[in-house]
């Protein structure tokens, strides 16, 4: 072994160290991320939520997760998962549900069941915005006199006024 050669031992425990798929709820979450990077991965957790879940348990938002240790990847689960008791109640993504009045804040698999169930029962009670859905139409308020067309192109088709020219051109070629 040369002097240059780095000492391939602390390397190995490096690696080995790091746990490459940490799973919090339904979500495997990438490890080699930085803890508030892999947690934006997860369905229902944005960059703020990340960062509030990161102050409060105390944990550098920039180290990798797949190095922490067992106890504060388990804190950090625990606050995901309790997220609506730990923030004030405008910062949750579901609020008043329509059957038991609650304030949560759903986040993996959860919170697209959820938001299919409510479009769902919009669509049942013929709400505006559930005939909206129905319809395919924009459902916020958007404009859709010029915007939001599904239909094929109203205007010139350059292609087609292209290819005809070049049919034209060999005719013309071909008869000379």
């Amino acid at each position: 072994m040369s002097a240059e050669d780095p000492p391939e031992d602390e390397d190995a425990e490096e690696e080995e160290d790091i746990r490459y798929f940490v799973r919090i709820g339904q979500t495997d979450l990438d490890g080699t991320k930085s803890v508030e990077g892999a947690l934006t991965d997860m369905n229902g957790i944005g960059h703020r939520a990340a960062r509030i879940i990161t102050d409060k348990t105390d944990i550098d938002r920039r180290d990798t997760f797949g190095k922490l240790e067992d106890e504060e990847i388990e804190e950090i689960v625990g606050l995901v998962e309790s997220f609506a008791d730990e923030v004030p109640e405008w910062m949750t993504n579901h609020q008043s549900d329509f059957f038991s009045g609650e304030t949560t804040h759903e986040i993996g698999n959860d919170l697209g069941m959820t938001r299919r169930q409510d479009i769902n029962r919009m669509k049942m009670i013929d709400s505006y915005r559930g005939v909206r859905h129905k319809r395919g139409q924009k459902v916020r308020g958007q404009r859709t006199k010029s915007t939001g067309r599904t239909e094929g192109t109203i205007g010139v088709n350059v292609e087609a006024i292209k290819e005809e020219q070049a049919e034209e051109a060999a005719e013309e070629g071909g008869e000379e």
